[in-house]
Order: C-alpha cells, then structure tokens, then sequence
C-alpha cells in the first residue's frame, strides 16, 4: 500500500512537471503582452509629457507590440516636417488605418509650407471638398492655371458654405475671365436653395447692378416670404421671376402654409415657371401637407409626373391618411416593380384589396407575407391567424476561424485597445478592419464581437455580412436580469423592453447619442434626474446612466409613464419615447379614430415611423428569444382614439 502511493506520488510530480514545462511559453508570452502593456502606456505618458527622449527609448521595445503602429503615429504625426520620417511610416505601415491619417495631416503641412509639387506628388483623392480645393490650387501654383480653375467652378457654383483652404482658390476664379455672370447668378441661387444666407449675401455683391436689384429682391422674399404679396417684386414676368416666385412659396410653406397654398393657387399661372420648377413646388407643398396630416396632401403630390422613390412612397401615405382606398390602390400601382415587393408595400396592397372587397386576393397575399420575419410579416400573420414565422440559422464556422482571425494585426490591435479601455479606438480601429473583409469573413468577424460580449459591434457586423437568421447574435438577451427586474417592477412585458433597448443601443451599455441621450434605454440626463425627483432618489451625476441596472430601471419607469400618458397604447407611447410625448399628442387624430396601422405608416417622422415598427417587431423576436408566446401585435395596436 505504502508502494503505490508512492508511486503515484511520482507520476503526479512528473505530470506536473511536465504541464509546467507545456506552460511556459504561454507564461512567458503572457508576462511579455503585460509587460509590453505597461511600457506602452509608459510610452503614452511619456508623449503627454513631451518626453522625447523617454518616448523614443521606451517605443523601440514595442516593435513587435500590436499598436506600435498607434503609438509610432501619435509621434510622427507631430513632426511632420521630417519628410524622411513620413514617408517611412507611410511605406511600413501603409496597410493601417493610420498611414491615411498621417497623409492627411502631412498634406497640411506641405500645404502650409507651399510646397506644392510635394502635395500633388502624395495627394490622395479624399470625399472632402476642402482637400479638392487644396489640390486644385496646388496645380495653380505649379503653372496649371486653366485647369485647376475650370476644376474649381462646380466646387463655386455649389453655394455650399466654403472652408477657408477654399478662399485662394475661389478669389482666383473670381478674379479670372472664366467668372460669368451667369455662374455668379447659379452660385447665388443655389445658396439660397441650401440655406447660405451669408454665401448668397457675399455672392450678390459680385453681381452687375441690374442684377444685385433682383438678388435684392431674393434676399428679401428668401428671409420675409410673406412679403410674396407686394406687387413691387413682380415688375417684370420672366423665368426668374418665376423662379423667386416659386422659391418664396417654397419658404412660405414653412411658416404659413394656408397662405402659401392660396398664393400658389391663385398666382402661378401670371408667372413664366418651368414644369420641373412647378413640380418642385407641388412636391414641397405635399410634404408639407404630409407632414402635418392634412388630407390636401395626395392631390399635390399626385401632380408630380416625374416623382423619385420618396415621392412615391409618401404618395401612398397621403392616401393612407385619406383612408382613400382608391387612392391607395393608385399610388401603390405608381411604386416601381421593385418597390411593391418590399413586405411594407405588399401588406398594404393586401389591406387595399381587402377593403375593397378582394379578400380572396388579400388572404393570398397574407398568407405568403406572414412568413417574413418583419413588422409587416407578424401583421400579415395575425390577419391570416397563422404562428409567427421566426427563421433561426446559428452563423456556422470554420474549424479555428475566430483564433485565426483574431491572429490577424488589425484584430490583435483591436483587442489590445480593448483591453486598454480605449472604447473609441477600438472601434476606430474594428471598422478599418472589417471594410478590408469578404463577406464570408465579416460572418467569423461577427462571431469574434460575440465572443468579446461587443454586442453592438456584433449586430452591425452580421448587417454589413448581409446576413440575418442568426437571432442569439442580432437579439442578445445580455442584462436579462436587470430587464425582468425592471419588466416586473413597472409592469410591462419584458419582450418589449428588449426591444426598445435593442432599437436605441443596440445592447451598448456605453451608447451616447448625438443629442446627449446615454446607455441602454438612451436616456436624457434631464430625463432622468426628473425620474430620480420623482422616486425621491438621489441623483449624483450623468455617469449613472452608464450603470445597466439604473439605466434599464428608470427606462422602464419611463416608458410606463408613456404607456399611461397614452392610455395604454404602445405604439404611441413608442413614438413619444423616441419623437418626444409632445410631437405624439399632436400626431393624434382630431376628430375620429385611426387605424394602428394607418398611423404609424402617416407618422410625420421617417425616423419614428421606422422606429416604432421596428420595436414591435423586435418585442415579437425577443419574446420567441424568451421562449414565451403571449405577445400579439393585433392585441398591442388597437385603433388611435382622437387625443
């Protein structure tokens, strides 16, 4: 007995022996990654500093370091002036997303220092107008005088608001005989159509004195439209005129819309006006209409002969908002063939033949729409009373796809930025890497942002595969239970808050709008500390939105004072969550109830109408990702009361 233990005593010491001797490059490599971790913010702190010296001795162990390219740029792109070390930094590392960043800034500097052979020698073509500018002078300056000015006049003409590097250019150009005064007229007027007060204003002074008297005129009836009225502006009848004519409508119908319909009814015929001029005005007209629910909508957008694929789809919603069957039918017939197969388009031609008596027809369409996975599909679905139809097919990978991929320097960099806790360049850096991806790869690439728990960055991943069955990845159910706590607190059903929270973060704890809003649910801070009087809890700071249980809780506590707000009707209460509870009040129908569905399809908004189906939808999926089965959404939209 004594025998055997020691025996095994021994051929356990030299099992160990020998995972320790396996162990150790994995050791040795983790205790280098941390210690190159530590020099490399070491390093940072060194560049904050401007400690050269130390930067310089602690950068040249970190060659081998996923980010020394990061760190190798934060240093040159502050010596630009040293051609040699540019130009070695744009050839090392030309496949990373900092050499564009570095030639950017370099182009800057050559430009500074006019040193314009070297600027048209490296320039890039950029989706920049101001480094179109640059470039174009920079051939100016090297004898291209000619070229570089016919180059710059669509730049001029375009009346968009001119960044400085812009100005020598453009001085150039007005000071040349290429400069007609008919450019000088289409740069003033398509100012105007922007907006450009100051552009127009500053482009009027270039113009003969005839002319300045009828920009005059446009500047006036462009700031003060109501003015449409005295008989002084319309001395004359050409097709300028007509053409302030019709944009002092156009600026009418934003502050008086009543006025600018009887004006243009009543005038339009006295003025020379183009019919793509005319039509132009009828679209406004109808939008406007459109846009504040006003039933006058379908017969100015049905005056457009020539309408692009908004003008086309709005003209369904005027005649939704009509309740015109008729109408319906019509502007469905005008949606290109493409367009009618869409799930939105093929409900409503189901909805149109069912209440014009084809239901044999309609029930057809139902029943094939029901098998999409949409908004439309679950309605298509309980008209016809058939389940749900919710595909699930896992992303299925290759054997060791994700650790050869997260092999790769970009991935390897991303993760280190990760690690560090620098969220901004992480994702800077993720989007360099995934554009680089055939769509077989942005699959594994996705599965990878699952790995990391990335939600977000998972979700616009699979998108941009084009890939859409995989529900664990698009419909995590992260922070499951700070979602029921917050579902059982307030009353709602889970799925729904899953589904609001999927729609405004996408399960981002760190999301922050450009308005402001923050974490999971998008809250307003003002929102909030308003919840946080209410409750009578203590507010400490914006910070606490990014906490997922706080942020999840007050979400929900707001969403169910909407719900109450709006008698109990989702959809308007998701409207008001994400347009304001103020524009929803007055989406509601003045005299006689609405629809569900008629209203969401004429909400104003295209953002809100997209967002309010989008979170029914997702509250379906999420339910069927519970694994419960209780929601309907013909028991969630009941007809809009008049408010």
């Amino acid at each position: 007995m004594h025998f055997y233990n020691h025996m095994s005593i021994n051929r356990l010491k030299q099992t160990v022996w020998l995972c320790g001797l396996l162990l150790l490059p994995q050791l040795a490599l983790s205790d280098k990654l941390n210690d190159q971790r530590q020099a490399f913010l070491q390093a940072e702190k060194y560049l904050a500093e401007k400690n050269e010296a130390g930067f310089l001795v602690v950068s040249a162990s970190l060659v081998d370091y996923p980010l020394y390219p990061y760190l190798r740029y934060q240093w040159v792109k502050d010596h630009t002036d040293q051609t040699d070390q540019v130009l070695a930094f744009l050839s090392t590392y030309k496949d990373t997303r900092y050499a564009a960043l570095l030639r950017s800034k370099w182009l800057d500097y050559l430009a500074e220092h006019e040193r314009w052979y070297d600027f048209i020698r490296y320039y890039e073509v950029s989706e920049s107008s101001a480094d179109d500018c640059q470039f174009h002078w920079a051939e100016y300056q090297t004898g291209k005088q000619q070229q570089a000015l016919s180059e710059a006049k669509p730049l001029w003409i375009s009346g968009d608001s001119s960044d400085n590097l812009c100005q020598p250019l453009f001085s150039a150009l007005q000071n040349s005989a290429l400069l007609t005064p008919e450019l000088v007229w289409q740069r003033f007027e398509s100012a105007l159509q922007k907006n450009n007060l100051a552009v127009a204003q500053s482009t009027a002074l270039l113009l003969k004195e005839t002319d300045r008297k009828n920009a005059d005129n446009w500047l006036q009836l462009h700031q003060k439209p109501e003015l449409i009225v005295e008989s002084r502006f319309w001395q004359g009848k050409n097709e300028k005129t007509g053409r302030l004519f019709a944009h002092a409508v156009a600026r009418l119908a934003n502050s008086d819309l009543d006025r600018a319909l009887t004006v243009w009814d009543a005038k339009k015929s006295s003025f020379v006006i183009d019919a793509q001029t005319a039509q132009g005005i009828e679209r406004k007209l109808g939008l406007v209409l459109l846009a504040k629910k006003d039933n006058r909508s379908y017969n100015h957008l049905n005056k457009v002969f020539l309408p692009d694929e908004d003008d086309r789809t709005a003209k369904v919603r005027a005649a939704l908002l009509e309740q015109n069957w008729q109408h319906v039918n019509s502007a469905l017939s005008g949606l290109t063939f493409a367009e009618r197969q869409e799930p939105k388009w093929q409900y409503w031609l189901a909805r149109t033949l069912q209440e014009t008596g084809n239901k044999q027809q309609a029930s057809a369409i139902y029943t094939t729409l029901a098998k999409d996975r949409s908004f439309y599909g679950f309605l298509a679905a309980d008209t016809a009373n058939t389940p749900y139809q919710i595909t699930d097919q896992p992303v299925k990978l290759g054997k060791d796809a994700l650790e050869l991929l997260s092999e790769e320097p970009d991935f390897k960099a991303c993760q280190e930025f990760k690690w560090l806790s620098k969220d901004l360049e992480a994702r800077r850096q993720w989007q360099f890497a995934i554009k680089k991806l055939p769509k077989e790869k942005l699959l594994t690439a996705a599965k990878l942002a699952q790995q990391w728990q990335w939600d977000q960055i998972a979700i616009t991943t699979l998108v941009k595969a084009d890939y859409w069955d995989d529900m664990a990845l698009r419909f995590p159910i992260t922070y499951i239970d700070e979602v029921k706590s917050s579902a059982d607190k307030h009353n709602i059903d889970p799925a729904l808050l899953f589904g609001l929270m999927r729609q405004e973060s996408m399960l981002d704890k760190n999301a922050v709008s450009s308005a402001g809003a923050k974490g999971l649910m998008q809250l307003m801070p003002k929102t909030a500390m308003t919840i946080a009087q209410t409750l009578h809890e203590p507010w400490r700071s914006d910070s606490d939105l990014f906490n997922p249980e706080f942020n999840i809780n007050y979400g929900g506590y707001y969403f169910k004072d909407l719900l109450n707000r709006f008698g109990g009707h989702v959809a308007i209460a998701g409207a008001a969550y994400n347009a304001g509870p103020n524009r929803a009040k007055k989406w509601l129908p003045i005299t006689y109830s609405v629809p569900a569905d008629i209203w969401i399809e004429t909400i104003p908004f295209k953002e809100t109408r997209k967002y309010v189906s989008t979170v029914l939808s997702y509250a379906i999926i999420y339910q069927h990702r519970l694994k419960k089965g209780n929601l309907k959404l013909k028991d969630l939209l009941r007809d809009i009361q008049p408010g």
